[in-house]
This record gives C-alpha cells, sequence and structure tokens, in this order.
C-alpha cells in the first residue's frame, strides 16, 4: 500500500469518527413527579428564533416555553446528574398505551395536568396533549 492510499484511509476512519462524535446524543429519564417539581417555580417565555436564508430571507419564529436553563435526571446506571438545556434538548413521552411523542423541551408546558409542546421553533405547531396520568415513561435527550 503506498503512503498516500494509506494516508487517504486513516483521514476517512478519523472522518468517520468525528462524525459519529457529533451525531451522538444521550439518553436520561426522570419521573412525572420530578418533572412535575421542578416545573413548578417556573414561568412561561416566548421565545424568538431567526432561521436566515442567505442572501434574501430571514424566518423569525415565536414560540411559547419553559425557562428551565437545566434539569435534574437520572442516567442508564439510575445516577443522578444536571443536564443542560438547549433548544437541541428533546422530551420524548411514553403513554400507558405505548404511544410515543417527541418533541422540544424547551416548548414544553404543564397546564392543569396536561402536557403542551411544540414540533418545531418556527411554526410552533402544537403536540397533541398528554395527561399526566396518561403517562408511562419520560426521556430526555441531550443532543
Amino acid at each position: 500500500m503506498t503512503t498516500i492510499k494509506r494516508i487517504q484511509k486513516q483521514y476517512n476512519w478519523a472522518l468517520v469518527i468525528l462524525v459519529f462524535s457529533f451525531s451522538s446524543c444521550a439518553t436520561y429519564h426522570v419521573t412525572t413527579q420530578s418533572l412535575l417539581e421542578q416545573l413548578a417555580n417556573n414561568q412561561p417565555e416566548t421565545k424568538v428564533n431567526m432561521l436566515i436564508v442567505y442572501p434574501y430571507f430571514f424566518f423569525p419564529g415565536v414560540v411559547t416555553g419553559n425557562s428551565m436553563t437545566e434539569i435534574k435526571v437520572l442516567d442508564k446506571n439510575e445516577k443522578e446528574c444536571i443536564i443542560p438545556v438547549k433548544r437541541q434538548t428533546s422530551i420524548r413521552i411514553t403513554k400507558k398505551d405505548g404511544k410515543c411523542k417527541t418533541f422540544y423541551f424547551d416548548t414544553m408546558l404543564i397546564k392543569d395536568s396536561i402536557v403542551t409542546g411544540k414540533n418545531d421553533h418556527f411554526i410552533g405547531t402544537d403536540i397533541k396533549p398528554i395527561k399526566l396520568n396518561n403517562i408511562k415513561k419520560i426521556e430526555i435527550q441531550k443532543h
């Protein structure tokens, strides 16, 4: 094998490893009670997000959500940890009937024992509301 081919092969492996390191996400879980307690003193806030399509267009997106900047969760070994809440942080709620709904954590609100949230940060399409007593499992995905 020539030196150039060997370097190219090493470069390809390095690129694959780099791509996987940036695309990975960690999954944590939280109980319904813990989530309620952490959101108890949280106030809804309006978030404005901009999508700029160069050179001519920009799209402002306005959604309402929670103002949490971090959340206390359990990892796969049941060890408690605190993770930051970012725009990419998602929440997956599994209902008792086995159906799942994934949406952005920072758009989630709980009011009158109902969980609401948004599928996106721009148009603000709502998820179908979920009753707290129908929740089987809550997972938080940190990207």
